[in-house]
């Protein structure tokens, strides 16, 4: 659905068309008009897809080589890149330090908005000093609009050192932009909230995010078929269980004798499952999964071909 845009400023800072219908409507008729605006998220995501699909594959690359992925974002679109980076260890067992999230303001700002920090360049360079940023890194820049001052500061510092760098955002690329790094554009249009990038906007960020780590992740090894096999199952009774039902599943035995691979293997899903298949004791299981760049298929083959 097409959305205004005023002189001068990003679409996202549009009038939609629906604008004036939601606040005046019954609570169900104002949610319907909301799913109408989502819809929008998503065919906006869809609209980057080559695009997402490219940084995929070089963000995944170089963490392959050992590369760290940092989001670079401000308010809303930092909040949401702290989430996602958030989320990596317990569900793929990543290092804490191979996602990161650099937020504008300081983790501060995950609680309570710091105004005028986007609006500072230099802070967004200095953020990244700290972290020796490497070649094989990844910077992904996230801003709503695409003009965030911290986040452009920190995609320069970072390009001129050499790390691949992208920007998430949820407007068109602008013709005149040309500073070396990748453009993501998902344009989600005007919010029902004028301005309120939180809503549309943020939907189709997280939806990016969702998948930029999740694919990641699964070129890093950490997924098999469409299971999470690295995750911490250590965590709670909940997380335990969770890795009961994924060994029985992959093995195809019952939940006793899962939850005896899973002990035996302390709790790592890819070993119990390459206990099962033959494996001589958990620690040989884990050298054939280094030996694959922890990928489970890899070391499923090589094992039962030495069998």
């Amino acid at each position: 659905m097409a959305s205004a845009k005023p002189n001068g400023l990003p679409s996202t800072e549009g009038v939609h068309p629906l604008g004036d219908l939601w606040s005046g409507a019954s609570t169900e008729e104002a949610l319907a008009i909301f799913s109408r605006a989502d819809e929008e998220a998503v065919r906006a995501v869809a609209h980057g897809r080559r695009a997402l699909a490219a940084a995929i594959d070089a963000i995944a690359a170089r963490m392959q080589d050992g590369g760290r992925l940092f989001y670079v974002g401000a308010g809303t679109s930092g909040r949401l890149g702290a989430l996602d980076a958030a989320e990596c260890p317990p569900t793929f067992q990543s290092a804490p330090e191979q996602v990161i999230a650099v937020l504008a303001g300081g983790s501060g700002a995950m609680q309570r908005a710091v105004e005028g920090a986007e609006d500072d360049r230099e802070a967004g360079a200095q953020a990244l000093t700290a972290y020796e940023l490497q070649e094989r890194d990844s910077v992904l820049g996230i801003s709503a609009s695409g003009g965030a001052p911290f986040v452009h500061g920190a995609l320069e510092w970072a390009h001129e050192r050499g790390a691949w760098t992208g920007l998430l955002a949820c407007v068109a690329r602008p013709q005149d932009t040309n500073h070396g790094w990748q453009w993501i554009a998902m344009p989600t249009g005007a919010e029902l909230l004028a301005g309120s990038t939180r809503l549309k906007a943020g939907s189709a960020t997280k939806m990016a995010l969702n998948a930029i780590s999740t694919l990641v992740m699964a070129r890093l090894g950490k997924v098999y078929g469409h299971r999470m096999v690295d995750v911490a199952t250590r965590g709670n009774r909940k997380l335990w269980q969770r890795g009961v039902r994924l060994v029985a599943e992959l093995t195809h035995t019952e939940n006793a004798r899962a939850e005896s691979l899973l002990q035996a293997a302390d709790g790592s899903v890819k070993v119990a499952v390459l206990l099962h298949a033959g494996a001589a004791s958990p620690e040989w299981a884990r050298e054939r999964l280094a030996q694959h760049a922890g990928r489970l298929d890899a070391a499923l083959t090589t094992i039962q071909k030495e069998s």
